[in-house]
């Protein structure tokens, strides 16, 4: 599992990035991937609008919207299994006879 970095370690990266420091001599100083911090950079450089995609707010909807289907979906099946035992298990209502009783 990819580590998780606190949002200001991150803001402090990009700002020595940002303040002319080399992407490769942050990353050895501070321990952390080059590409981590070239994917913070675009991560940033999106939720700024700088350039187009799915920003953090959405990524972050987008992932309890997910969780919360497969949830719903969850319960469906439980739903739709309990109907099925329960149709096993009850015997079906008596047939009427095919004639109808004389006044």
């Amino acid at each position: 599992m990819p580590r998780s970095y606190p949002p200001e370690f991150r803001r402090r990266v990009l700002d020595l990035v940002a303040s002319g420091r080399k992407v490769a001599e942050v990353a050895q100083l501070l321990g952390v991937s080059d590409q981590t911090i070239y994917n913070w950079r675009r991560q940033h450089l999106i939720d700024t609008g700088q350039i187009p995609g799915t920003t953090s707010g959405d990524q972050a909807e987008l992932v309890t919207a997910r969780k919360r289907i497969t949830e719903l979906e969850t319960e469906l099946a439980i739903h739709r299994r309990a109907a099925e035992l329960l149709g096993e298990a009850t015997p079906p209502p008596p047939k009427k006879s095919g004639t109808k009783p004389s006044a």
